[in-house]
């Protein structure tokens, strides 16, 4: 997911940047800001299709050799 955060961040210096050198009622101008916004929307559907972490599993991933979060395999 840091990877989509990384590339919304790419294009939003783009975005200030075509417009600041285009002007802002460019068409260049309002595609980058489109560019942006169809990141952040994917973004979006990602974190809502991930399924959401128990407070356990948060604990196991942060503690993984607790006695608890052990897996024993046969």
């Amino acid at each position: 997911m840091s990877n989509i955060q990384e590339k919304i961040q790419e294009e939003l210096e783009n975005a200030r940047n075509v417009c600041k050198v285009d002007g802002s009622d460019t068409e260049e101008c309002a595609a980058a800001w489109d560019a942006v916004e169809e990141l952040q929307a994917e973004a979006s559907h990602q974190r809502l299709t991930q399924p959401a972490k128990s407070p356990f599993e948060k604990y196991c991933d942060d503690n993984p050799d607790a006695a608890e979060c052990r897996v024993y395999e046969e």
